[in-house]
């Protein structure tokens, strides 16, 4: 088990890293759901427990992200297919907005965290993983949890370990060398 990075042998940077292993279902599909899929216009379809649905409001409602930055991670959506946030209703802003209020009251209640990232990525360009369906972020942040990202604090989310990629790359060298 790695112990202290600054030990092995590699170009130091002043990026913190963030090991994500969990996200590299979305680096190796690479590609949006087609509307018909989209797992945000499906989910309210499903029972709650099924889809992670917390809330039901009028206009959208509230999930657990199902590959979460951190534990409590939750996802404000409308209901209606719209991408971006220009393109809601004032109704449907007027909706995130409390949700997302109720969201932070809640996940402060129950998790005891510290503070909060909240946020909308909007367009595949800007880090949506479902560019298609307007959502908001509201991860829980705790003291010392993991950090920002690169645009915010130099933080790079890395997809898998370490010891991970070199274990695959040491034990197929010679097949593909």
């Amino acid at each position: 088990m790695l112990e202290n990075a600054a030990d092995l042998p590699g170009v130091p940077n002043a990026f913190q890293h963030l090991w994500t292993p969990h996200r590299l279902v979305y680096i190796q599909n690479g590609q949006q759901p087609e509307e018909h899929e989209c797992p945000f216009c499906l989910a309210p379809g499903k029972d709650d427990e099924t889809s992670l649905i917390v809330h039901r409001g009028e206009t959208g409602f509230v999930l657990l992200n199902l590959f979460p930055y951190n534990s409590g991670h939750l996802l404000v959506c409308p209901y209606r297919h719209v991408a971006t946030y220009d393109q809601a209703t004032k109704e449907e802003v007027a909706e995130i907005a409390e949700l997302t209020q109720q969201a932070m009251r809640v996940l402060s209640g129950t998790s005891h965290c510290h503070g909060f990232n909240i946020g909308m990525n909007q367009g595949e360009v800007a880090g949506a993983g479902i560019a298609g369906h307007l959502h908001q972020h509201i991860v829980p942040r705790w003291r010392h949890d993991s950090n920002f990202f690169p645009i915010i604090a130099e933080t790079k989310a890395l997809p898998r370990l370490l010891g991970e990629v070199r274990e695959e790359i040491a034990s197929n060298w010679l097949k593909f060398g």
